[in-house]
């Protein structure tokens, strides 16, 4: 693991430090570094993983996981945050199964292009990604009805909100404490 921010190691946290990298966990066991940043002040991993968990792997959730880890994608690129694209673009090529319109939106997205690969709603919903990303002071009401009018739901339009608001979040957070992948196990996930 790697960051500039010192991180404390299992061996030699404390009980409820301890507790906390638990919880944060990989299916792998190990913890990744956008978690163990948080190790100075736990009680702010405690506040991620919950957050993290309850904006990406919500059950309530209706749109296609797939698109939503675009969507933290997008986010990322926007943001210059290597370390998140790494981990969430992973995730798209695991999930789509496709590796030749994996690759399409990979450049598409990096291109700032998404309509190179989206239409519809979902293209309405990652242009509002965008602009909730890198405009923020300037979103207006007619963006949110732009998505009406593309077909969303309101329940959609608040799932790529809060996971394009998380993702601001945690871009900066890994950008700010200059975490890398380096001992990271990347793009896992459970079938």
């Amino acid at each position: 693991m790697s960051a500039w921010i010192e991180m404390i190691s299992d061996e030699d946290a404390s009980p409820r430090l301890k507790e906390l990298l638990d919880h944060a966990r990989t299916p792998h066991g190990t913890v990744d570094t956008v978690m163990r940043v948080h190790s100075l002040r736990p009680e702010t991993m405690h506040g991620h993983v919950a957050l993290y968990r309850s904006v990406l792997h919500s059950d309530d959730n209706t749109l296609p996981f797939w698109f939503l880890e675009v969507v933290a994608s997008y986010t990322s690129i926007l943001n210059d945050c290597t370390y998140s694209l790494t981990h969430h673009f992973m995730n798209v090529r695991n999930l789509l199964k496709d590796q030749p319109r994996s690759d399409r939106i990979f450049t598409a997205l990096k291109a700032h292009r998404p309509e190179d690969e989206f239409d519809g709603k979902e293209l309405a919903l990652l242009r509002y990604a965008a602009k909730l990303t890198v405009s923020v002071g300037k979103m207006v009401k007619s963006d949110f009805e732009a998505l009406k009018i593309a077909g969303c739901e309101d329940g959609e339009i608040l799932e790529v909100n809060q996971v394009c608001a998380y993702f601001n979040y945690s871009n900066r957070l890994l950008n700010g404490l200059g975490a890398t992948t380096d001992g990271d196990i990347v793009g896992y996930y459970k079938a």
